[in-house]
């Protein structure tokens, strides 16, 4: 049985791209996209992706070791399966990208950029989901989910947290257990759409979506798993429908909404957040965050939380957010 990692890294196609287990079958659809289905009925469709920023390596190795385990029958597998390895040549160069950011690039917006690798990669990506989701549909599976597992450039108050798409239904109260039982310690609410991978399969799909940050960027075999144990075992729970194990943290799950993009759109931008700021640290009403010719960002509520700032994001890119708690 080939090792799903070693033989996307490798650029090459398996010996054989179809395979059958006591249990499953699976297909290999393409360079780092790989279905598997059980040989009996189920009615639920689930996309896992890593390594859409290609340095981002726990994640990847986290599915590689899931993939592992259900085609050597380790796990039983319950649902459709899609696991997708986003950025195979970002991955080699363990860069977060060859050319541009590809999860600023779903939902169509592959198209606003000059064409590149990661332009061509992320119509595939669409393509290869609409297609599992609707070969799924097509077999009953009717429930759809998607998580996208990435790890954060900087540290972070909280090591484990989720970002949930904007849309105009709630979030699902199923997905919303599991997050919980996987021990993640925050979620963050959009509140305006985005280029992102679960914005796209959320709003065109009607998938449970969520984008998972797991630790810090770190280079492949040099990641502590024992961080990530909660997420690995609430991962195998999810695809054999096996029991969820109740959240081993120590504290709740906190919850944050975002009150403001902080949008760089002029080349003299400024941003007044520290370049060694956790994040999730708090600021209060009145700092000034960011600053250009016409605009000044500052921190609105009683106290507000940076996330993802990046002072050198390309003009017209979100160069951070700022979140309050609810």
């Amino acid at each position: 049985m080939f090792d799903f990692l070693s033989q996307t890294l490798s650029g090459e196609p398996p010996t054989a791209t179809t395979g059958q287990t006591a249990q499953l079958d699976w297909i290999w659809r393409a360079q780092g996209i790989l279905e598997l289905s059980p040989h009996h009925a189920c009615d639920r469709a689930v996309v896992v992706s890593a390594g859409i920023h290609g340095n981002e390596t726990a994640p990847i190795e986290l599915l590689n070791q899931l993939v592992s385990e259900l085609l050597s029958g380790l796990l039983p597998l319950k649902v459709r399966l899609l696991v997708l390895l986003g950025n195979p040549p970002s991955m080699r160069v363990n860069k977060r990208f060859v050319d541009a950011d590809m999860n600023r690039m779903f939902g169509g917006r592959h198209a606003r950029f000059c064409p590149n690798g990661e332009t061509g990669r992320a119509c595939e990506l669409e393509q290869a989901m609409a297609l599992f989701y609707h070969t799924s549909s097509a077999a009953g599976a009717i429930r759809r989910f998607h998580y996208d597992l990435h790890t954060a450039i900087r540290g972070s108050l909280h090591v484990r947290f989720g970002l949930l798409p904007l849309q105009g239904r709630p979030h699902g109260a199923e997905m919303l257990s599991w997050l919980d039982a996987a021990g993640l310690d925050a979620l963050v609410f959009h509140r305006s759409p985005g280029g992102t991978f679960t914005h796209f399969s959320s709003e065109v799909f009607q998938a449970d979506s969520c984008t998972l940050e797991l630790g810090k960027a770190l280079p492949f075999g040099s990641n502590d798993h024992q961080q990530f144990v909660g997420i690995r075992h609430a991962l195998e729970a999810w695809v054999s429908e096996a029991p969820l194990l109740e959240r081993q943290a120590n504290t709740p799950l906190k919850r944050y909404r975002v009150t403001q993009d902080i949008i760089r759109s002029q080349e003299a931008f400024q941003l007044h957040i520290p370049a060694d700021a956790l994040n999730f640290t708090p600021y209060p009403k009145g700092f000034v965050i960011a600053e250009e010719a016409g605009k000044t960002y500052r921190v609105e509520a009683a106290e507000e939380y940076v996330l993802f700032p990046n002072a050198s994001v390309a003009v017209g890119l979100r160069a951070g957010l700022m979140l309050e708690r609810f």
